[in-house]
């Protein structure tokens, strides 16, 4: 193993600006929450708004009041969606390397590394539309998705963190495939009511 090096991370970048890397998986749940969204869910509340409007005075009509404000809600994310796809860089991280690009961290990269203490950890550096903690996965802008970026097994490398500052052992660096979490149909969408809406009450 090479002696390893010290080296501050670069600083974190803004997750709107620039290229929107992401993997495959993770593109992926995006269109389809995207889809599910402009093909049902907008669909069916714009039935639940006609249909209540229909029921008279809107002023004090529960009904009508959440299905606007829901249809509001749901028009944001489809914009914010449909930007985040556009902006999609495509990284595999099951693309065959070469070179310091199969030994280096950079995004897609599984990374198995040791603090101070000797504790290990495995983490995934994805793009910041896939974080997922519970996975172990981390945005390649978040402070430890920086610090480890272009390093080697055996490297150091300094992480910056609000709780302090804490110095990081390189171990592994590998590219395999990332399982990301597929988008399921939220508990509660008004696309898998049957009939008419649930009758909401007046506040």
């Amino acid at each position: 193993m090479r002696k390893g090096f010290t080296r501050k991370p670069q600083g974190d970048r803004p997750a709107t600006r620039g290229k929107n890397y992401i993997t495959p998986n993770g593109l992926q749940r995006l269109k389809d929450e995207h889809r599910f969204l402009l093909t049902r869910e907008r669909p069916a509340v714009t039935d639940v708004v006609a249909w209540a409007a229909s029921n008279g005075d809107r002023s004090e009509n529960a009904d009508y009041q959440y299905g606007k404000r829901r249809l509001r809600q749901i028009d944001w994310r489809i914009r914010f969606l449909t930007k985040r796809i556009e902006a999609a860089e495509v990284v595999d991280p099951e693309t065959p390397r070469a070179g310091q690009a199969a030994t280096k961290a950079f995004f897609g990269a599984t990374v198995r590394y040791a603090n101070a203490a000797g504790t290990e950890r495995v983490v995934s550096i994805v793009g910041v539309d896939e974080v997922d903690l519970n996975r172990n996965h981390i945005s390649w802008v978040s402070p430890l998705g920086c610090a480890l970026m272009k390093s080697a097994a055996g490297d150091r490398v300094v992480l910056h963190a609000p709780g302090g500052t804490e110095y990081l052992t390189v171990l592994e660096v590998c590219y395999e495939r990332i399982s990301v979490e597929p988008f399921r149909e939220p508990p509660g969408a008004e696309a898998s009511a049957k009939g008419f809406p649930r009758r909401r009450q007046s506040i």
